[in-house]
């Protein structure tokens, strides 16, 4: 099985090869979209600043092969939000996938943001995220957020519910870092590459 980690102007991605490695998979990370598109799997991964990220996918054309990717993708962090509509980061048009905006959490002089540390999910439809995953603690670092909407798999509660994870057709896509989770992250990342 060949899986592709979409190399771009964005941090962590590798650490998600390594997270990878663990699970025993052997990805390539790369920006050649001949490479990406011919891979079994996709993970779009990353973490930056939307309007800049989304003008370095546009200039190197990879905004259109993402949203052609037939194959499963999983997009991570700064990848789940520029798979959304828009978002209030940098008041930027994103790649349209799932048809919902990104927001900045509002203080409510209680919580700091960003939103860091470990939170647990709610399981909202089984998909890579599973029943076995209710009320289990990932690891996030975010200031902006997915709303709940009708892509969303699983919630978390910070300020207000939010989209821990997201899928449409072929496209998942986790707000939280898979990579960084534990074995809570590597059986979704498992599940994830195990989709037929």
């Amino acid at each position: 099985m060949k899986v592709a980690i979409i190399k771009y102007n964005a941090g962590n991605i590798y650490s998600v090869d390594c997270a990878m490695k663990r699970i025993g998979v052997d990805a390539i990370v790369t920006d050649d979209k001949e490479m990406i598109a011919k891979a079994d799997k996709v993970i779009f991964p990353g973490v930056g600043e939307a309007k800049s990220t989304m003008e370095y996918l546009k200039h190197h054309k990879l905004d259109l092969l993402i949203k052609d990717l037939k194959q499963p993708v999983l997009g991570i962090c700064i990848g789940m939000q520029l798979m959304c509509a828009n978002s209030e980061e940098g008041d930027v048009d994103c790649l349209g996938i799932f048809d919902a905006p990104v927001k900045g959490f509002k203080p409510d002089g209680i919580n700091k943001i960003p939103h860091m540390g470990w939170n647990n999910l709610r399981i909202e439809k089984e998909s890579i995220i599973t029943r076995e995953h209710e009320g289990k603690f990932v690891y996030y670092v975010h200031s902006f957020y997915v709303p709940v909407n009708e892509f969303t798999i699983a919630s978390t509660d910070y300020i207000e519910p939010f989209s821990a994870a997201l899928n449409k057709r072929n496209f998942y896509a986790t707000q939280f870092h898979a990579e960084k989770s534990g074995d809570v992250g590597e059986s979704i990342l498992k599940n994830f590459i195990n989709l037929k």
